[in-house]
């Protein structure tokens, strides 16, 4: 199991948990702040799918006139966790 922390950029939430198995299975996702159930459902839609399934869903999705979105955001800490390894 591998653990990684994600300080967001330009959106409501502050900061996402990512817990990833061996397998590359994403088994936590928990944001801090944000809409309260928007970021509740994105992260139970994640958990349970591979980490280039999320990347692959999430990847650009965009929040009104931002550039970006937390879902976007838990896309970006994805590939970011995919670098670290």
């Amino acid at each position: 199991m591998k653990a990684f922390d994600y300080q967001t950029k330009g959106v409501c939430s502050r900061g996402i948990h990512i817990e990833v198995n061996d397998d590359n299975v994403v088994t936590t996702v928990r944001f801090t702040g944000g809409c309260s159930g928007n970021t509740q459902g994105v992260a139970r839609l994640a958990e349970g799918r591979s980490v280039d399934d999320v990347i692959g869903i999430l990847k650009g999705i965009r929040c009104g006139m931002k550039t970006t979105s937390c879902p976007d955001q838990l896309a970006c800490a994805l590939e970011e966790f995919k670098q670290s390894l």
